[in-house]
């Protein structure tokens, strides 16, 4: 464990694609997801505890989270929690976070990570961060963490990258953003695209240079408030000029342009619990394939997912591949893989219902 090692963690998302579960006021990080007795947000801060001291662990979430952070992670020190005024995508989160770190630990490494995703086998994942550490103080080199794919998922982004097996750590040749079912097919059968955890290592002059040459407007912004960061004046200074970041993802600002990205090809039982349809994917099943947390009988249902309160019953006929949701106010009935479709449904409930049913 060195203490020159930091971890990022983005805690600012608002879990659109789990609706009506996820709620603006208590988004999926913040729920016990896997039935584990923790939410995501405390497995991930646990997880990274065997990889740097607590106090290197700083969370970017959104203003409005702050103290559900507090309440879940109580041995973070105020000025561990990062607060967005608004929401501006990866980019402006990583470098307000990178920018502050910077001004504590000039020699900083720097791991990011999302809050909300599942590992299931986490000494892999230390060996993989541990690599991928090692290959960040080569150079200027800016990592990233690539999953083996075991079918064409067309919800994650995609890693294409120059020859290797799991375990090595290879060149990137590009990124894509998640595919159509065709294309994800192809990539599959090629054998040299992973997924894309969304999980960065770098040094922190070399993202800080990189900011610089690819992204020179947030770079410019936060290089003006270096004397506020670690103070007072911190967050005043946050809450005046972060709205003046341009909305760009890191993927897109940095990873995409960089020529000097690599990627750890791991294997480490990862899901981004990104959909119903990912959590599915890796529950317990009864024998028609029926994911059931709910006081529930299921007829001629099969591949479905029903989530409800024991304290009413739920009965399913005749349902295959559905999702069946009553969470709080919403009861929600629609077919399960249609992801995409679910910001339609909120855009609707909030113009047509109202923003209590979000």
């Amino acid at each position: 464990m060195k203490s020159n090692t930091y971890v990022i963690i983005m805690a600012g998302g608002i879990g659109s694609r789990f609706w009506p579960y996820s709620r603006n006021h208590r988004p999926k990080q913040f729920l016990d997801v896997l039935g584990a007795g923790m939410s995501l947000l405390q497995m991930t801060y646990e997880r990274f505890l065997m990889i740097c001291p607590p106090e290197n662990i700083f969370v970017v979430t959104n203003e409005h989270y702050s103290e559900l952070v507090k309440e879940q992670l109580p041995g973070l020190k105020e000025e561990q929690i990062l607060q967005e005024p608004e929401r501006r995508n990866t980019a402006p989160c990583i470098a307000y976070a990178s920018y502050k770190i910077q001004e504590k630990d000039p020699d900083a490494n720097i791991i990011v990570a999302p809050s909300d995703h599942a590992v299931f086998k986490e000494a892999s994942f230390v060996t993989s961060i541990k690599q991928a550490l090692a290959t960040a103080n080569k150079g200027e080199n800016l990592v990233t963490i690539g999953i083996k794919p075991n079918r064409p998922e067309t919800g994650y982004g995609y890693i294409q990258y120059e020859k290797g097996v799991p375990g090595e750590v290879v060149k990137v040749k590009s990124f894509t953003e998640k595919p159509n079912e065709e294309k994800a097919k192809e990539f599959i059968k090629s054998g040299n695209y992973f997924w894309n955890a969304g999980i960065f290592i770098w040094n922190i002059k070399s993202i800080i240079r990189a900011f610089e040459n690819y992204l020179p407007e947030i770079a410019g912004l936060f290089e003006e408030g270096r004397t506020s960061f670690n103070t007072t004046d911190e967050q005043a200074f946050i809450n005046s000029n972060y709205g003046k970041c341009p909305n760009i993802s890191i993927d897109y600002g940095i990873m995409e342009k960089a020529p000097n990205v690599y990627v750890v090809l791991s294997d480490f039982g990862w899901s981004d619990l990104g959909s119903w349809h990912a959590l599915h994917e890796i529950k317990d099943k009864d024998e028609q394939q029926n994911v059931i947390e709910a006081n529930a009988l299921t007829y001629d249902s099969d591949n479905c997912m029903i989530k409800g309160p024991e304290d009413k019953l739920i009965i399913v006929q005749g349902l295959k591949n559905y999702l069946v949701a009553e969470c709080d106010n919403v009861l929600l009935i629609c077919e399960k893989d249609q992801v995409h479709r679910f910001s339609q449904y909120l855009k609707d409930v909030k113009e047509l219902k109202g923003a209590e049913f979000l």
